[in-house]
């Protein structure tokens, strides 16, 4: 029979062991539009037990109920947790999303969306200007600049063009006909 102690250390050990992920995952989650101690509150719920309230999240990070629910609200966004049900509670419970595809996905989309967007209608601006402009100068130099301008604005646009058909095969899951989505194993293989 092992001991207390025994237990305790092996408890210990794999805190440890999920503080070296957690870390990890706190580095780069701004990749998502996350900040690190938000990271780290994703990290948490990913290895919790099973659905955590405000006052769980407060309690395991040792952050404010405010900052859990400020943190929350970030991770809802980012469609990096979910709201979940349990019969007899009545406090609002939350748990990872472990489909991480779907919250790559659902950023990748709304990041790259939003600014293809931006740009393709700051070219359209441009090239109106650079017309107008064209229309009115005289001066051989600056028409040439122009007409170099409006080439350089005509590849940018086949571009974000070519980018509107990679977000769509994200939008549609076609993506993963192409690279598709890898199965990890709930078991550890010894």
């Amino acid at each position: 029979m092992r001991s207390q102690s025994s237990y305790g250390a092996e408890l210990e050990q794999l805190e440890e062991s999920r503080n070296r992920f957690i870390s990890e995952l706190s580095n780069h989650v701004h990749l998502y539009g996350i900040t690190p101690s938000v990271g780290r509150l994703y990290g948490t719920m990913f290895f919790s037990d099973g659905p955590m309230t405000l006052d769980d999240m407060s309690e395991a990070l040792g952050m404010s109920k405010t900052s859990m629910s400020t943190g929350i609200r970030a991770l809802l966004d980012a469609n990096m947790v979910e709201r979940a049900w349990e019969k007899g509670i009545r406090k609002d419970l939350y748990q990872a999303d472990e489909d991480w595809y779907k919250s790559f996905t659902n950023v990748f989309i709304n990041r790259w969306r939003n600014a293809t967007e931006l740009n393709r209608s700051a070219i359209e601006e441009t090239k109106e200007m650079l017309n107008d402009l064209y229309a009115r100068v005289e001066h051989p130099e600056i028409i040439g600049k122009i007409q170099c301008d409006l080439g350089k604005l005509s590849d940018a646009q086949a571009y974000y063009e070519w980018l509107d058909e990679v977000i769509s095969l994200f939008e549609t899951g076609e993506i993963f006909d192409i690279v598709p989505k890898k199965k990890g194993s709930r078991k550890h293989k010894m």
